[in-house]
Parts: structure tokens; sequence; C-alpha cells
């Protein structure tokens, strides 16, 4: 597995954070998780897309769809809910990972545990990138409002 979120991290803690991941199918219109459910676990796209959004209204957040894509981040910065709702696209895999356990992993290899959370960091950096990016083409570069 090649996911940005792994990279640099020893091959030992690897193999153990992989072994413990379990692949689970989802059919097109499943949910893996919804907004404001408790967050214990994330993903790892295998295959497939699924669309991110928040809300009530579900206001489009992000389409996962590259292989080794991180989607369900929020239960790795120690949110108790999910911020978005995961739904299916169309037939989709991902590994599923129990925050619990990767922690105990990570906590026997500290220097690994660093670098995954800087990777975190890094990736959710990115996205937001993403959305700054996809807010502005939308809305454009606007001098902010008196008053507003």
């Amino acid at each position: 597995m090649r996911a940005d979120l792994f990279q640099g991290i020893t091959e030992s803690t690897r193999w153990r954070i992989l072994e413990s991941g379990r692949l689970e199918s989802y059919a097109p219109k499943d949910f893996i998780f919804r907004q404001g459910e408790p967050a214990h676990c994330f993903y790892i796209m295998v295959e497939g897309r699924v669309r991110l959004s928040l809300g009530p209204g579900e206001l489009l957040s992000h389409v996962a769809s590259d292989p080794n894509e991180l989607i369900g981040w929020s239960s790795l910065v120690d949110n108790k809910t999910y911020t978005a709702s995961a739904e299916c696209v169309g037939p989709v895999k991902v590994l599923r990972f129990e925050c619990q356990l990767l922690n105990e992993i990570l906590l026997q290899d500290p220097a690994s545990g660093m670098v995954f959370f800087q990777n975190l960091a890094a990736i959710i950096g990115r996205r937001l990138l993403k959305s700054y990016q996809a807010t502005i083409s939308v809305y454009g570069l606007r001098e902010p409002q008196p008053g507003g």
C-alpha cells in the first residue's frame, strides 16, 4: 500500500498497521459513516468513489476517488464524531482501521508516530487548499464588504 499517510513510517510499523486493517465493501448509496456518528475508525480507499458531505443539506465537501486516499480523518484528530458523511457513489472497497489499535501500535514506535501525524497534517492541509480553491472558483476573489 502506497498511501501518503504511511510514507516514511518504519517498515515493521507500517506492516503492523496494515495487518490491523479490515477490507470492507459497500454498495452504491451506502454510507460508510454519517456526520455526527461516533468516530472510532478511519478508512483508506481501495477502489470506488465516496462523496463526503456536510450539514443537513448535504453540501458537497470532497469526492474521494483516488486509491489510497484517506477518509474519516476526524477520528485521527480526537474528534468524538465524524464531521462529514461518506456516501458511496458506486461500489466501494476500503480498508478500515481502528484508531485505538493504531494508537497502540504508534506508541511502540514514537518516531513513526511523529511521521504519521506529520503526514496527516499535510493531507488535511492539501484538502483545505482544494476547498479554498473550489470556493474561489465559485465566488471569485472579492474584497470584504463593510459591515459584513
